[in-house]
């Protein structure tokens, strides 16, 4: 029934043939499938008898999916780079406009340092991993206790507790090589300030953009007055600054390449300091020093 809603809603028409090679079953049955679906939604579709297919009405609305656009782009661009298999969906692929997807495609993340990562997780142990570091000895092994897992601009990250550094860091899962369990993790996760506490972001338009240009970039994130509040953990602020240039002072870059400021950025520093210090004492407190 949802495979019948998802096709009249995305590509406008559905048939028997569409339901018999999508879940292998005989035409009888997708008739019946069909019959089911009229009855449960009567007003959503007709038979064209030129197309010999059903088709969308004016009068349609879903019964069973939700309309999400994002849903349905998403899918497309994991299709693009290899994340899904054109099986995987239920998409009808001679309706499918022409798609391009232009970015730098990563490794993917490697199954055996997923499945070694979830498993810490869950089980509260550390690991000791090959960490490929920018800013570290590459060759020097890292023991850590994984608590929960973010993503951003294209890459998976670890959260999690570092033994070497007796704080709480970020690990790009791409960047893990081998690994091998450590025994128990040593420091609970309540310790994570960073993590589980969160600050709201006030971002607005680069108020040296022109006014039309303000007012597109205020409708592109949905803002409210010139502004958008944007609750974030403390721990990922960086990301999310960094990805916006929002960690830039304004008047640095030209306002087209910085087209959102940060409008509490004291605030937010500040924040963050403190909070990174407390979790510090917290964790040095906890480890009996």
């Amino acid at each position: 029934m949802e495979f019948i809603d998802f096709r009249l809603f995305w590509n406008r028409r559905v048939n028997r043939g569409d339901i018999r090679d999508t879940f292998d079953i005989s035409v009888q049955q997708a008739s019946s499938d069909l019959a089911q679906y009229e009855r449960l939604a009567p007003q959503n579709m007709a038979y064209d008898r030129a197309l010999k297919t059903y088709v969308r009405t004016p009068a349609y609305k879903p019964a069973l999916i939700e309309h999400s656009s994002e849903r349905f782009l998403l899918q497309l661009v994991a299709i693009d780079n290899g994340w899904m298999q054109r099986d995987e969906t239920w998409f009808d692929f001679d309706e499918v406009p022409p798609l391009d997807v232009t970015t730098l495609k990563r490794t993917p993340t490697s199954s055996h340092v997923l499945l070694g990562v979830l498993d810490a997780i869950r089980d509260q142990t550390q690991i000791t991993i090959e960490y490929r570091s920018l800013t570290e000895n590459a060759d020097a092994p890292r023991t850590i206790a994984p608590h929960a897992l973010f993503y951003n601009s294209s890459r998976w990250y670890a959260r999690a507790y570092s033994a070497d550094h007796e704080d709480f860091r970020d690990y790009n899962l791409n960047r893990i090589g081998n690994f091998q369990i450590a025994g128990p993790a040593p420091v609970d996760v309540a310790l994570d300030y960073g993590w589980l506490h969160t600050l709201d972001l006030e971002i607005g338009p680069n108020p040296d953009l022109p006014p039309i240009q303000q007012e597109g970039v205020a409708l592109e994130y949905g803002m409210t007055g010139n502004k958008l509040v944007c609750p974030v953990r403390l721990s990922m602020a960086f990301y999310l600054m960094s990805e916006h240039n929002l960690d830039v002072e304004p008047g640095k870059l030209s306002p087209f390449k910085q087209q959102l400021v940060l409008l509490n950025r004291e605030v937010v520093e500040q924040t963050r300091t403190a909070t990174r210090l407390l979790s510090k004492q917290a964790i040095k407190r906890a480890l009996g020093k």
